[in-house]
Parts: C-alpha cells; structure tokens; sequence
C-alpha cells in the first residue's frame, strides 16, 4: 500500500486508522503508510515535558524517523487543528485527545467527542490516525485510569466506524482488521 492509494480512493474523507499497545509498531506503521503522502503535517498530540527525559528520548526517536519535509504540530488541542488544517495529516496519537479532556465530565467529554468525529467525517484530505489498545492487560486501581480506559476504547470505537482502513499493530507486525473482522452490532 502506498500513498497514491490512499489518497485517489476516491472517497471524500479518507482515514486511516492503526491502534496498538504500547511498543507495538503502531506509530511507525503510520509513518510507513504515510510516508508519500505530499503536504503532510504530523500532529504530536502531547504536552512539551523538558523535564521527563524519557519523554525526551521518546520524542526524539520519533523526530528521527520522520521525514524531513513533514511539518510539526505540537499540540493538544486537536479539535483546533482540525478546523484550521486542509492538507493530509498524521496525528499521534489520540491517546492525547482523551487526556487533555480526562476532567471533564461525561456530558462535556460527549460533546468534545461529537466535534472531533464531525470534523474528521468532513476532512478533505488523508488523515492517519495513531491509537492506543488499553485494557487488555491490568485494571487501573484508580478512577483516572479507568476512565481513560473506557473513554479511549469508545472513542476508538466511532474512529473505526468512519475509518475507511482500520489496522492493528501487535508485536511489530499490522493486520488489517477490516479483512478478517465483523463489526459488532451495537
């Protein structure tokens, strides 16, 4: 698979979407598919922590990873980025859309979720979306936990249903789910 597919699909609104857990290729699987995607901007979904030199470290294996001509966004306020980005983007990862929103309550967090999904349905453009798989493992003895647990697993649930490529990345290799999968009906 390569760029020009993904963008001559002739769909309107053409996502990509690749979730795993942590250290499973996901993030680098995105940047393999989009790779050849001209004007693409990689939205880094994370707050700046200096102090965090693991974080540091983190961030920089990606940055070397990238290609050159991508534009960065750092940011956490994706709903922003979206209304105001027409050209293809990568966005790593969605993990924190949910964190920037953890405090608010259900009947906000739903609102803030309904924006995101409808201003991802009426992009132009490829958007490569990276998620995390939580929950498969350890429960959370804290409420924090757990309901970013069940937050992202719902979020990551409207993602897929409008994503025209869902892949899972579990152990450094991706299967695309929707080939060998049936959708739940809810």
């Amino acid at each position: 698979m390569n760029a020009n597919y993904l963008t001559n699909s002739g769909y309107s609104s053409h996502i990509i979407f690749i979730s795993g857990g942590t250290k499973s290729g996901k993030s680098e699987f995105a940047e393999h598919l989009a790779k050849d995607t001209k004007n693409l901007s990689y939205v880094a979904l994370s707050e700046k922590n200096t102090d965090d030199k693991k974080w540091q470290e983190k961030i920089n294996l990606h940055r070397k990873r990238r290609p050159k001509d991508w534009n960065l966004i750092e940011t956490t306020d994706l709903l922003n980025t979206l209304s105001k980005q027409d050209d293809p983007l990568l966005i790593d990862s969605i993990g924190g859309f949910v964190m920037e929103n953890i405090d608010r309550n259900n009947k906000e967090w739903l609102t803030k979720v309904d924006s995101l999904i409808s201003l991802l349905k009426k992009r132009k453009s490829v958007t490569f979306i990276v998620g995390e798989q939580v929950g498969w493992s350890l429960v959370s003895e804290y409420k924090i936990g757990n309901t970013y647990i069940e937050r992202i697993g719902e979020l990551q649930k409207k993602i897929t249903k409008i994503s025209k490529d869902n892949w899972l990345a579990i152990n450094g290799r991706a299967i695309k789910i929707d080939e060998i999968s049936l959708e739940i009906p809810t």
